[in-house]
Formats: C-alpha cells, sequence, structure tokens
C-alpha cells in the first residue's frame, strides 16, 4: 500500500515538473516572389510576364500558412501591402490588355485558394487592399479600368452571399460608365453667360471634362497646376485643347457667386437637371474628376491623376 502511494505521488511530480508543451509563435515568411523567366529579353515582354505572374507562388493553395490579425496567408500584412502597391505601380506600365488580364490573374487565383483552403483569409484580406489601391478615389493608382475585372469576379463568385455579389455587380456596373475606348456620356449644361450646350458641342482636339466645385481645395490645386504648365496652356490658348468645368451639386446660387475663381479661359457651367449625380450619367465618386476626351468625344483617360493627364499629352 505504501509503495502505491510512493508511487502515485511520484508520478505527480513528473506531470507537475514536466515541462509544459507551448505552441511556438508563429514565424513571418517572406512574400514569395517569382522569377522572370531568363529566356524574356524584352523589357515589355518581362513587365508583362510580371504583372501576369505576380502573385503566382503566395496564392499556390498546396498549404496553408497561419492567418491571423496580422498575417494573411504567412506573410505579415504590412508586407501584402507593400508588394499590392508594387503590383499597381506595375499595372501602370503595361498595356490596358496586359494590366486586365493580371487583374482577372489575381482574382481567379485569390479565388480558387479560398476554395482550397477555406479556414485561410486570402480572399478578404486581398479583395480590400485591391479595392484600397484601384477604387479608392483617394489612391494615387486607382483605375476603375484595373479594378472592373476584379469586382467582375467577384459579382459572380459562389463564395460570396446573395447580398455581396449584388453589391459587388453595381460596383461593376458604374465602373463600367465611360470606360476608355468608349463614346463619353453626352449631357446639357449652362454655362457662365446662362447659354444652353452640350458636351458634344465642344469642338476641339481634345477636350478635357473637369466635374469640380469651387470650394474644393483639391479642385483649387488642380486649377494651379494647369496654370503653371506653359504646354498645357499654349494647348488651351491655340484651341487644341479645350477645358470644360461643370458643377454637379445643387446649390447653383454658391457656384455663381464664385465664377470669378474659375480661369477665364476654361467653359465653365453646371448641371441644371442634376442628371450626372442622379441618373449616374458618370460614377462622380470624388472631385475633381477628370476625363480627356478626343475630337469624337471618345475617352482616352478616366477619372485620372494630372500626372496621367500630363503623360498622356506629353507634357
Amino acid at each position: 500500500m505504501k509503495e502505491r502511494i510512493l508511487l502515485v505521488l511520484c508520478l505527480g511530480c513528473v506531470l507537475c515538473c514536466a515541462p509544459k508543451k507551448t505552441s511556438a509563435p508563429p514565424q513571418n515568411r517572406p512574400f514569395p516572389s517569382v522569377e522572370i523567366p531568363i529566356m524574356l529579353e524584352d523589357p515589355g515582354e518581362r513587365l508583362a510576364w510580371l504583372a501576369q505572374h505576380f502573385w503566382d507562388r503566395y496564392t499556390t493553395p498546396d498549404s496553408l500558412y497561419f492567418c491571423d490579425s496580422l498575417h494573411v496567408n504567412g506573410v505579415l500584412k504590412e508586407d501584402v501591402e507593400k508588394e499590392m502597391g508594387f503590383f499597381a505601380r506595375l499595372l501602370e506600365q503595361v498595356s490596358p490588355a496586359d494590366g486586365s488580364r493580371a487583374m482577372q490573374q489575381l482574382f481567379s487565383r485569390t479565388e480558387a485558394f479560398q476554395q482550397a483552403k477555406p479556414s485561410g483569409n486570402l480572399m478578404p484580406e486581398m479583395t480590400e487592399l485591391v479595392a484600397k489601391y484601384f477604387y479608392d478615389p483617394n489612391s494615387p493608382v486607382r483605375s476603375e479600368e484595373l479594378y472592373l475585372p476584379y469586382v467582375n469576379g467577384l459579382a459572380h463568385s459562389e463564395l460570396l452571399s446573395p447580398t455581396e455579389r449584388q453589391r459587388y455587380a453595381w460596383q461593376a456596373e458604374l465602373c463600367a460608365l465611360n470606360r476608355p475606348g468608349t463614346p463619353a456620356a453626352d449631357f446639357v449644361f449652362i454655362d457662365t453667360f446662362g447659354h444652353r450646350r452640350t458636351l458634344y458641342g465642344i469642338k476641339a482636339d481634345l477636350t478635357l471634362l473637369i466635374f469640380g466645385n469651387p470650394d474644393c481645395q483639391a479642385c483649387e490645386e488642380i486649377q494651379e497646376t494647369f496654370s503653371a504648365n506653359e504646354a498645357l496652356s499654349e494647348a488651351i490658348a491655340s484651341g487644341q485643347l479645350k477645358v470644360v468645368d461643370i458643377y454637379i451639386d445643387e446649390d447653383v446660387d454658391a457656384w455663381k457667386q464664385k465664377i470669378d475663381t474659375y480661369p477665364s479661359n476654361w467653359i465653365n457651367g453646371y448641371d441644371p437637371a442634376f442628371v450626372i449625380r442622379t441618373d449616374l450619367i458618370y460614377n462622380v465618386r470624388a472631385l475633381p474628376s477628370l476625363y480627356l476626351l478626343d475630337a469624337n468625344k471618345t475617352v482616352l483617360l478616366k477619372d485620372c491623376t494630372p500626372e496621367n493627364l500630363f503623360a498622356t499629352l506629353g507634357l
């Protein structure tokens, strides 16, 4: 009996003194970048290949790395976001077709990964980053044209609820308005002299359409930037480029009081029926919103930055 009691005490001592097993803290893994094939020597081909395959190794579903509030498939969120920023800049350097294919590839691989690894957090995290860099109006690399392939995928993904798919379908519909290469939607406006005019009635080789507001600080900065550019001023003075600034809000009296703040060589007006906002002829999500149109009013640039505009005009 004494021997049994001694054995139990010894066993208890062993159990109490034995080191407790603790799970090791998760270790960060670096973003798994891809290597461009050495046989590709043309710089354009190399960029296009990199855009198409940028996320390949990261979205391969053969392994599931830890996912928590700090990590996305084993990589720190801040590192994934840095890669998304690099990817966004990369897409600015490839053709529109290559950029669209790269975004389609990103969505397809992200969706496939999520299907294979339902416990992972890749799809929601990547969707948030894609929206931040390509759809957020405050993003310096925003592009609804590049966001469209991804959001189209979301609108049809069986991994999302019907409500989510409907929301993304609405976003896709808005992104499809006035796409580059399509005719810009015409509209009626009243100019500063009270004349009723139309967008298509503006005759010029190029038309810069601006949706702005005299109380918008960013709009003022755009005016200053354009006024400081001599080449742009010369293009306006020669009639080659006409700038059409349209006020689309409802306080027309406030706009009229600040007409003198607009450059005199611009065509300034307001939307008398407020159809641009209410009927969603254009998807104006933030001011100012800039569109570059050719002589036939075909969209060349949609909701572009001044940098995109100057680069396209060669200024």
